[in-house]
């Protein structure tokens, strides 16, 4: 058995825009949202082993048990490939725990495409996405990456064109976020669900070939967890006042976590920028993927 270890990269992602549009019976609400793949990442050390799975990381913050996202992405490909040999997994975080940029979910994916190519099990990115799913609704979006329109639960997924983003900055509390008590209390922060369709339908309307602005469609991006996290936290919702105050083209909580991004035309501009928030704020410059 070849027990050279292999690293591989696990971006975070950003939500330009989070419509929430119903709740099912089953507990999930379906979304609507562009998901944008950045160049902020964790890495992921894969190494083969004879049977079972052992995982570490260099954050004590992070599970190491079956609860973590990365071990459950090995367990659902050994349920589906019985005969499937053992991994040792090796997660060096970079990525804020609970910070909505979607670390778990990138790095259970990354298992999952890294676990592939290991064993040269040669699924499609399609079979991947079907067995992320059965993970986590995110999921699956890590397996494609890039820019995409996702609806359903966010496993629904359409690659689209990306407005023009010269540098983004991140700006993060030490807060971790539960998207779980997110989604439960959103509802009293919201009007009514009846928005259905409009994010899509509006999205697929804007022609970013033309000389664009982000003022003219900052409604469409709008995220509906916003009135909740900055009510709750209003020290994040001041991140936003800050960098719109300070030369972003546009700015956003992302998904439900505690990380606002605003987006600038010149790294130069975002760097100026990230010097207003010195610890206990964490900053990151990113690019689009």
């Amino acid at each position: 058995m070849n027990s050279s270890k292999t690293d591989f990269t696990s971006c975070a992602k950003i939500n330009l825009g989070l419509k929430i549009i119903s709740q099912r019976p089953d507990g999930y609400h379906t979304i609507e949202t562009l998901f944008q793949e950045i160049s902020l990442a964790d890495t992921i050390e894969l190494e083969k082993v004879s049977n079972g799975w052992q995982f570490s990381c260099d954050n004590s913050d992070t599970p190491t048990d079956e609860s973590n996202l990365c071990v459950q992405a090995y367990l659902e490909l050994r349920a589906r490939f019985p005969d499937l040999g053992g991994i040792r997994i090796y997660l060096k975080k970079c990525i804020p725990i609970g910070a909505g940029l979607g670390g778990g979910s990138s790095n259970a994916a990354t298992v999952l495409k890294g676990m592939n190519k290991l064993y040269g099990l040669n699924l499609s990115n399609k079979r991947l996405e079907e067995i992320a799913h059965s993970i986590g609704a995110d999921i699956p979006f890590f397996i494609r990456g890039e820019t995409q329109l996702a609806s359903g639960i966010g496993e629904v997924l359409s690659p689209v064109t990306t407005p023009p983003m010269g540098a983004i900055l991140l700006v993060t509390l030490p807060i971790q976020i539960d998207t779980e008590w997110a989604y439960r209390e959103v509802k009293n922060h919201l009007s009514d669900y009846s928005r259905k369709g409009k994010f899509a339908a509006a999205y697929e309307k804007v022609d970013f070939s033309l000389p664009f602005s982000w003022h003219k469609v900052e409604k469409l991006f709008e995220n509906d967890f916003e009135p909740l996290v900055f009510q709750t936290y209003p020290e994040i919702g001041r991140i936003k006042d800050q960098l719109l105050e300070n030369g972003a083209e546009f700015a956003s909580l992302s998904g439900s976590g505690s990380t606002v991004f605003g987006i600038y035309k010149e790294e130069r501009d975002a760097h100026k920028v990230m010097v207003l928030f010195p610890p206990p704020f964490q900053t990151f410059i990113a690019h689009p993927i």
